[in-house]
């Protein structure tokens, strides 16, 4: 089930770049952003008001979610869509992207208080050294990419981040229909009021547009952004991050298929240090079933204390 799950969340979440580039013909990146959140957050609202899962939530525990939306939505799309609207390939964005892992991973000790063993940390350098032989070659191949362009996927990468980490110094489990509802009502809101003040809020008629938008919705949305809350809470996030290594990989893959982007031997070789890379650190939390490997355990120092020894 975990590598079903995993396997799942790595296609959705890769499938996100892939509808940025379908979009970014036909619109800007605001007006995509907007049509794709506006509709998803009328739905979310009337199938929330039918359940009970917002019981005991309190005002505070709502805002939170808010927050951690606008980090790991509306932070984090915008940079990637607009990256992609200046020319940056969706394979590139997504590889820039892939540093996630070693940030969340530097920073799951002191904030989290989650034990790193050396093995996952030599995986997480592993897939950072994967990513940049990819980077470099699809850089290269990127001519007239402004150069600035390339840093803008950072900023993504470190409002996810951000909202990772937001998420899990939270002491309320919020059910994971009632976080995706509150994270798409807030991004709605941002991206359309963000489309009227620049004038891009008419959706254009061509269909290749809507078929974007359904595209990101389905996929990206329930899909990947969904899985990615899912897989954080049962494995983690040394773990959920790892697998942000494979992303570059297949997103340069899809692309290449797609739209024709570049994929040569270096991605290849790319793909087979990420893929060495996830494998190191799932090997390295095989003691999980000792009582070692949950991220998930409430007691974080009396679990890092157990694995020590």
């Amino acid at each position: 089930m975990n590598f079903l799950l995993s396997a799942a969340f790595v296609l959705c979440w890769s499938s996100g770049f892939i509808g940025a580039k379908l979009g970014a013909g036909s619109a800007s990146a605001v007006t995509i952003l907007m049509w794709r959140f506006l509709p998803l957050a009328v739905i979310l609202i009337i199938i929330a008001a039918a359940k009970t899962s917002w019981r005991g939530l309190a005002v505070r525990d709502v805002a939170r979610q808010a927050a951690i939306g606008v980090l790991s939505q509306s932070g984090y799309l915008l940079t990637v869509y607009y990256a992609i609207q200046l020319g940056v390939s969706s394979g590139t964005t997504a590889l820039i992207d892939s540093v996630q892992p070693l940030v969340a991973g530097a920073l799951a000790g002191p904030l989290l208080h989650q034990y790193v063993s050396r093995r996952q940390w030599l995986g997480l350098c592993l897939g950072a050294g994967g990513v940049v032989i990819v980077t470099k070659a699809d850089a290269a191949a990127g001519a007239g990419v402004v150069w600035w362009a390339y840093f803008i996927p950072l900023l993504g990468m470190l409002s996810l981040v951000a909202a990772t980490f937001l998420e899990g110094r939270s002491r309320t489990q919020v059910a994971p229909a009632v976080a995706m509802t509150v994270h798409c009502l807030t991004s709605a809101t941002v991206f359309t009021g963000l489309a009227i003040s620049v004038g891009a809020a008419e959706p254009p008629a061509e269909l290749t547009f809507w078929g974007a938008i359904i595209w990101l919705v389905a996929m990206s949305t329930f899909g990947g952004y969904g899985l990615y809350w899912i897989i954080l809470r049962r494995s983690g996030v040394t773990k959920v991050n790892t697998l942000m290594f494979l992303m570059a990989p297949v997103t340069a893959v899809w692309g290449a298929l797609m739209f024709g982007e570049p994929f040569g031997s270096q991605t290849v070789l790319g793909l087979v240090v990420g893929l060495a890379a996830v494998v190191i650190v799932n090997c390295g939390d095989t003691s999980s079933t000792k009582g070692c490997g949950r991220d998930t355990d409430k007691d974080e120092a009396s679990r890092a204390a157990k694995c020590r020894a």
